[in-house]
């Protein structure tokens, strides 16, 4: 209800405490040169820690460290060891891949990488071991590997073999043989490797038996420089893969050549990020000074806004690296962000000094000015507390850089109000005269949107309730289409080396991102089978004298002589070939290829004792790539590996994991504890999965907390119900729009929903404020919604073209989650301009929250 003092009617609200005030009057505006000092200073130190910004677009940076299914994947590394390496694709445009010029070229190329220092070596086509090229008794091929190098070779026997192989077809060279891969193994770094073991000890004993004082402080040492030779791996990745890319130029005319690999993917993903950090955030500042030219037309406008928004954009990377807060794709776009909530404050208070300034002809610069910040200090403090709420929902997560984006945007909007509420007034003071405002009374145009919602509002409010209504229901069956997905592919633009590259991996050469799928075996009828190995080779032990060479020989878990079976080896060719037949799936790789390679050639199947002489009497640097990567003698286990076609339409990813684990233990007998998926697929999965579930779960918890806000702000449950309203329509809408398109969510993307709300939320509170103010001059409703509308609601306008515009050139960017984020966006901010404008004010006018109408001011 309204309350009249000292002749003025005013309506409880929650007001920021009084030092605000005595710091303009006492210090702002009395010392106006000191506070600008002061304020460069520490914009000084902030710009200086800015170097220490840093981008991180690794996977460890998305992944809890101490997840159960992240720890396995790390042991699954400790046992079968991790490979770090690229693909480089070569199609060429002439010729057989077998013709002797097309191998020259690729065998200098091959020759160009493996010179490069990084690189410990490189797999062609010209490298691996032929077996059926001719066809040879096993005994002879164990014990002399031919390939393409060696005189004698008979090259169509070797065009087919390449061509149906098991191993080499659709991994080596594609189905149609017009294109080949060569695989660059990088050396391992020796410090990080050395740092890795140190902490998966310090790992296992903390689980074990705890660690003491002493152990937790090294354990959290070594935490921290493995992040830091991390980055350091990273920069020097990322020269390695420049330095490929120059030696890929020089074949280039006679041959089509992309790169590919996880290790691109991350590497480019950071490129991206950067160059779209760097070159669209200056092309939407650059945007947003024309606009604000073309909306202002005064230099003072466009100069005071752009500096608050450089200002805390310095200050903002400042103090994420001085905090050492890491930038990784889910926070890529809090620059742009940071721009949203800065340029809005200050239009807003632009838009009060003019208006104050063309109500005071007379009134000096700093008087509008202290009246202008004064004026706007409430609501913009309380529109920045309830977005810092509209970001809380990423509070929830469980993703650790989720979480930190979320604290990282309430840490950007409060340093976006600190930094226009002291740079702004201090500056303006200092700038000579009035800044250029309309005449008092001027006409607006009837063809602006705030005039054209009025008009429309007061004459079809039954209709703003109704579309309102319908569009809210359509929204939130559009939610219920959503899903979420994560395919690297769709990351970029069809145009981009990287999409051509990973496509010609995904559809000509086995697929993209990788899976593992680890099976262990219990002691069954193999061991009766080992048992009586062991007896028949008291009298052959002279046969299997080379076995001691095999390490894993000495395991405690068996006798690696005997446990390559026929039958174990049936129950792993049986999964490798249900895995061969989905139809998402590209290469499958396990021990059951060089067991199908080894019958290729024989013409029947291998016996025990063949078995074990073809796994175990391979020569080494074969045995490294056949064998040791798909066995665990030790533990009495295999790991089968294939990579996911990463372009099939309808994959859906979590239901592929579920599927392949049900199927594992319901087909095929295995028991639910001695099947494990893991990789770069199931933590991806994982992490999509748990940021789903906790952002759309939580934004029924932050409306809620809204709620409350608004309850704080307004004092009145019925006010607080009612702007509550748009900000729902309006996450609705974007939330149901992604969903009806089907585009699904991702890292990067599912956060629009937090964005949704911040800036709904944003443009209610400021619309409200200013209608309680004008209801309390005229006591009517309509006409107080009248008088909104052209006034904040100019500010609301201006803020949302000049915004939606400069994101809509976000779309320009070669980074798909930039663009639809840009897009998605700027749809949000229109959508609750438009629900503040509308929806909004008919609500007031239907609810009366205010009291009755007609009382003037002096009555109430």
């Amino acid at each position: 209800m309204r309350r009249t003092y000292d002749g003025k009617t005013e309506f409880p609200m929650a007001m920021p405490t009084e030092p605000m005030k005595w710091f303009y009057d006492r210090i702002l505006f009395k010392h106006p040169i000191v506070v600008l000092l002061g304020f460069f200073v520490v914009m000084g130190v902030l710009a200086a820690n800015a170097r220490n910004f840093q981008i991180e677009a690794s996977a460890e940076t998305l992944i809890d460290q101490t997840d159960q299914n992240y720890l396995y994947f790390q042991e699954v590394i400790d046992t079968y060891g991790f490979d770090d390496f690229v693909f480089i694709t070569y199609s060429p445009h002439e010729g057989d891949l077998l013709s002797d010029p097309v191998l020259s070229e690729i065998a200098s190329l091959r020759d160009e990488v493996n010179a490069l220092e990084s690189v410990d070596s490189v797999m062609s086509l010209l490298d691996v071991p032929l077996l059926e090229s001719p066809p040879r008794p096993i005994d002879e091929i164990v014990k002399n590997l031919r390939t393409l190098r060696d005189p004698g070779v008979d090259m169509e026997l070797a065009r087919t073999e390449f061509k149906t192989s098991p191993l080499y077809r659709n991994l080596l060279v594609s189905p149609d043989f017009t294109t080949t891969a060569l695989q660059i193994n990088f050396k391992p770094d020796e410090i990080y490797e050395s740092l890795w073991e140190r902490r998966q000890d310090l790992r296992q004993k903390e689980s074990e038996e705890g660690l003491s004082a002493t152990e937790k402080q090294e354990f959290a040492e070594v935490r921290k420089n493995i992040r830091e030779r991390q980055g350091v791996m990273d920069a020097n990745r990322h020269q390695d893969i420049q330095k490929i890319r120059a030696v890929m130029d020089q074949f280039a005319d006679g041959a089509d050549l992309f790169l590919g690999g996880i290790s691109i993917i991350a590497d480019d993903l950071m490129a991206f990020i950067r160059s779209d950090l760097r070159v669209f955030s200056l092309a939407v500042l650059a945007f947003l000074i024309v606009a604000l030219g073309v909306i202002f037309r005064s230099f003072r406008w466009v100069a005071l806004p752009i500096l608050c928004c450089a200002f805390s954009v310095i200050a903002m990377t400042g103090l994420l690296g001085l905090f050492g807060w890491q930038v990784t794709i889910v926070s890529a776009n809090f620059v742009a962000l940071q721009l949203i909530f800065t340029m809005a404050i200050s239009i807003h208070i632009v838009v009060r000094y003019r208006e104050i300034a063309a109500d005071n002809p007379d009134a000096d610069n700093r008087h509008i000015t202290r009246e202008a910040v004064l004026a706007m200090k409430t609501p913009i403090f309380y529109a920045g507390l309830t977005t810092m709420a509209g970001f809380g929902s990423l509070w929830f997560s469980d993703i650790l850089p989720v979480v930190t984006f979320g604290w990282m945007m309430s840490a950007g909007i409060f340093t976006s109000l600190v930094v226009t509420f002291v740079f702004f007034p201090a500056m303006s003071v200092l700038l000579p005269g009035r800044g250029p405002t309309p005449a008092a009374g001027a006409p607006r145009s009837r063809f602006a949107l705030p005039a054209i919602l009025s008009d429309f509002t007061a004459a079809h409010g039954p209709v703003v309730l109704i579309v309102s209504t319908l569009v809210f229901i359509i929204g939130v069956a559009g939610i219920f289409q959503l899903r979420v997905e994560n395919s690297f592919l769709n990351y970029f633009k069809k145009s981009t080396d990287i999409y051509q590259g990973l496509l010609v991996l995904d559809r000509e050469l086995g697929g993209t991102t990788p899976l593992d799928i680890i099976i262990g075996f219990d002691e069954d009828r193999d061991s009766e089978n080992v048992a009586g190995m062991a007896a028949a080779s008291e009298d052959e032990s002279d046969e299997f004298d080379e076995f001691d060479e095999f390490d894993e020989f000495d395991a405690p878990g068996g006798d690696g002589r005997y446990w390559f079976t026929q039958h174990r080896l049936e129950r792993i060719e049986a999964v490798h070939d249900y895995l061969d037949e989905i139809e998402y799936t590209g290469k499958v790789l396990s021990l059951a290829v060089l067991n199908k390679m080894a019958r290729r050639v024989t013409g029947s199947a291998l016996d025990t004792f063949q078995l074990n002489l073809v796994f175990n009497q391979f020569p080494e640097e074969f045995r490294k790539i056949l064998v040791a990567p798909f066995v665990s003698i030790e533990k009495n286990e295999t790991r089968i590996n294939l990579r996911v076609i990463d372009s099939a339409e309808n994959l859906r990813r979590n239901e592929l994991i579920g599927q392949i684990r049900r199927d594992l233990t319901e087909d095929f007998g295995f028991r639910a504890e001695n099947v494990h998926l893991t990789g770069m697929m199931v933590l991806y999965n994982d992490v999509l999965q748990q940021l789903f579930s906790s952002q759309i779960l939580t934004i029924g918890v932050v409306l809620a907390a809204l709620l409350v806000m608004f309850l704080v702000l307004f004092r009145s449950v019925k006010v607080a119900l009612i702007a509550l309203f748009p900000n729902i329509l309006s996450t609705s809408v974007v939330l149901g729009m992604l969903g009806w398109l089907d585009i699904p969510l991702d890292i990067m993307t599912i956060t629009i929903a937090s964005v949704s709300i911040g800036i709904a939320v944003d443009n209610s509170i400021h619309y409200i404020y200013r209608f309680m103010r004008e209801f309390a001059k005229t006591g009517d409703y309509m006409e107080s919604m009248r008088r909104c509308h052209g006034s904040i609601a100019y500010a609301l306008y201006y803020t949302c073209i000049t915004i939606v515009a400069g994101f809509a050139i976000l779309s320009l960017s070669n980074f798909i989650p930039t663009i639809i984020f840009g897009l998605f966006s700027g749809l949000a901010m229109l959508i609750a301009l438009i629900g503040a404008l509308t929806l909004l004010p008919r609500l007031i006018i239907l609810f009366k929250p205010f009291g009755p109408e007609g009382e003037t001011p002096a009555e109430a």
